[in-house]
């Protein structure tokens, strides 16, 4: 646990908490990524690039950005998602088209979407089955 910003203790919200999963005795710590509230809790392959959902692996955000950064755009994101919904309930799809327009340059600005963050020249695998992919075996320890 460490101290959160307004002094009472807790998860520290700028780092993925850790978990520990497996079976007969054998257990292997892994990541969990978490929403703001700590609330969605979802594992994180060990390169810390994607996390993982119902077995298929999303591109985690670009660590790189700080806090405030981070933040705002995470805002922006949420809010162009209300405006997609709400174009959609009124039928409008200019409204619709624009607003997926703001999603999009969110989730890239993000870093989840685009060319990766990285720069070691792995390839992205985003929204991939992570069984059919080099973290398979990390999976297969997850699906235990």
């Amino acid at each position: 646990m460490v101290s959160r910003s307004d002094g009472s203790p807790g998860q520290d919200l700028d780092k993925p908490a850790m978990a520990t999963v497996g079976c007969k005795g054998q257990r292997t710590p892994i990541q969990i990524a978490h929403g703001r509230q700590g609330s969605m809790r979802y594992p994180v392959t060990p390169d810390g690039r994607y996390f993982l959902v119902r077995g298929r692996l999303w591109r985690c955000t670009n660590p790189a950005l700080d806090v405030h950064a981070r933040d705002a755009l995470t805002r922006e994101l949420m809010s162009a998602r209300r405006a997609k919904q709400d174009a959609m309930r009124r039928d409008d799809p200019a409204s619709r088209d624009a607003a997926r327009g703001r999603v999009a340059s969110a989730k890239q600005a993000l870093g989840e979407r685009g060319p990766v963050w990285w720069d070691d020249g792995a390839p992205d695998y985003n929204r991939h089955m992570a069984r059919n992919t080099p973290y398979a075996a990390w999976f297969a320890v997850l699906a235990e």
